[in-house]
Order: structure tokens, then C-alpha cells, then sequence
């Protein structure tokens, strides 16, 4: 028994032993790719868009708008002077009208100055996120998605920055940020104030969804109500005619049997007076042609 026990619990050892040594494996791969994607990051700034892009249209995804019929993505269109624009993504409000979103990464010299010791060091790389910051505010400026064609879009557009502390501590140091953004119809927004935002907007699209239903409702319900009279009326077309039918048919009887040349008794006599016949008259009928007399 303390052989078995001994074997058993070796066994398991080795297995703890290789399930950890697997756990290492794969957490040094993550750091790995963690270090690439942040050099990836503060080195390329096309890998810097792709990722904002990429965590907007997660953002988009999570906020309860329905791809492609509330919400498109990469939309292209041109302005009056045939040149093309693609914005991130272009959100659809009710009455055919839209909100424009560009994703703006600023990495490069906040990453510095967060890693930055020297205070005078870190002054200088901060104003120099502050400035990219207001470039990119300037280049959405330049754009004016406003005027392009196939848009219906309010003056203001949602500059996303996907890194919430690069905001906070931009808006933090220069006071004045928000407003240069808003005196060019910008508006900051990260990804927690544009998630509510959307949030906002998918509230707006269920209630106006609502709505419609409840105007096609009452359409419905009209037309099913006229449906319904006419259906009266033709019922009622019907008792007439009904009622048309019997009083003719009690007319055409009347000829037949009533009066004293009347088609009935006249068939009857032919018959009694010995005609070669198959079928004799109902019974009723020559009974209502000769009523039995009470004694």
C-alpha cells in the first residue's frame, strides 16, 4: 500500500510539475506579446489607428446598436471637390440623421513621460502629447465631415481617444483643451463617455422602434376595422338577397298552386284523366290543393 501510495503520489507530482511548467510557458509567451504589441504601439503609428479602431469598434459592439443598420463602419464618401474621406465609423440617428466618430491615438510621448524619471524630461514629453492631441483636433477640424456627400451630420464630431489616462492627464495639465476642441466643433470623448453615449442613442433607436410600432399598430387596426364593416355590409347584402330569393320563390308557388286553373291541379287532373306517367306530384302539394274537411 505505501509502494502504491508512493508511485501514485509521484505521478501526480510530475503532472503538477508539467501543468505549472506549461503555465510558465504560456505566461511568458503573453509577456512576450504584450512587450511586442506595446513596442508595435509606441513605434508605428498605423498600429497605433489599427488598435484605436479596433477597441471603437468593440465599444460599438457592446453598446446595444445593431452593425450596419444603426452603426457603420469605415463608411466612405467624398465632398463637393470629389475627394474621398473614411471616418471610423458613422452612427445613424432617427430622422436620417448621423454622428461621426475618428479614433485619434496619442501614445508615443505619453508613454514617455510616464516612463520618464527626469521632471524636466517629463515636462517636455507631456506638452508634447498636449500638442499631438491638438493636432489631431485640428486635422478633424480640416476634414469638416459635416459638408460630405451622403451625410446628414450635426457640426460636431467625436474625436474617441481609447486610452482613458492620456485624456486625463492632457485636460489635467492644459485647461483650455476641452474648449480649443469644442471652439472647432470637437468634442473629446473616451471610452467610457462614449460607451454611455451610445447607450444613449440605442435608448433613442428602441424608443423610436416603439413608436413606429405603435403608429403601424393603430394602421393595422384601422384597416382591420374597415375590413370589418365591409364584411358587415356584404353580410348584409346577403340577408337581402336571401330575403329577395324567398319572396320570389313564394311568388313562383303561389302560381303554381293557388287559383282555380292553377298549374298543381291542372298537372293532377291530366294525370287522373289517364296520362302515361313515372312520378306523381309531392304529397304536400296536393294535399295543400285539397284541404281534408273536419266531420
Amino acid at each position: 500500500t505505501v509502494k502504491d501510495t508512493y508511485v501514485k503520489g509521484t505521478q501526480e507530482r510530475s503532472a503538477l510539475v508539467e501543468q505549472i511548467k506549461n503555465l510558465s510557458d504560456l505566461n511568458q509567451q503573453m509577456r512576450t506579446d504584450a512587450q511586442n504589441l506595446t513596442k508595435a504601439l509606441k513605434s508605428d503609428s498605423k498600429q497605433q489607428g489599427n488598435w484605436g479602431e479596433l477597441k471603437l469598434d468593440l465599444i460599438l459592439e457592446g453598446s446595444g446598436l445593431v452593425k450596419g443598420e444603426e452603426y457603420l463602419l469605415q463608411f466612405s464618401t467624398v465632398n463637393d471637390e470629389g475627394r474621398r474621406f473614411q471616418p471610423d465609423a458613422v452612427v445613424n440617428l432617427p430622422d436620417n440623421k448621423h454622428i461621426i466618430i475618428d479614433s485619434k491615438v496619442s501614445l508615443t510621448d505619453y508613454e514617455k513621460w510616464v516612463n520618464e524619471e527626469n521632471d524636466l524630461l517629463k515636462e517636455t514629453f507631456l506638452k508634447q502629447h498636449i500638442q499631438s492631441i491638438r493636432n489631431h483636433i485640428k486635422g478633424l477640424e480640416e476634414k469638416n465631415y459635416s459638408s460630405l456627400k451622403g451625410l446628414n451630420s450635426p457640426e460636431v464630431v467625436l474625436m474617441f481617444i481609447p486610452v482613458e489616462p492620456c485624456f486625463s492627464i492632457a485636460v489635467t495639465a492644459d485647461k483650455d483643451l476641452y474648449q480649443f476642441a469644442w471652439d472647432r466643433k470637437i468634442v473629446m470623448v473616451t471610452p467610457s463617455t462614449l460607451l454611455a453615449t451610445l447607450k444613449t442613442i440605442a435608448s433613442i433607436w428602441k424608443q423610436e422602434r416603439q413608436n413606429k410600432n405603435a403608429i403601424r399598430i393603430a394602421e393595422e387596426a384601422g384597416k382591420l376595422y374597415d375590413k370589418f364593416v365591409g364584411f358587415l355590409e356584404d353580410m348584409e347584402t346577403i340577408k337581402k338577397s336571401i330575403d329577395n330569393s324567398e319572396k320570389a320563390y313564394d311568388a313562383a308557388i303561389n302560381k303554381l298552386k293557388s287559383g282555380s286553373g292553377n298549374l298543381i291541379k291542372r298537372a293532377e287532373d291530366i294525370r287522373k284523366l289517364g296520362a302515361k306517367t313515372n312520378k306523381n306530384l309531392p304529397g304536400n302539394l296536393l294535399e295543400e290543393e285539397n284541404p281534408k274537411t273536419e266531420e
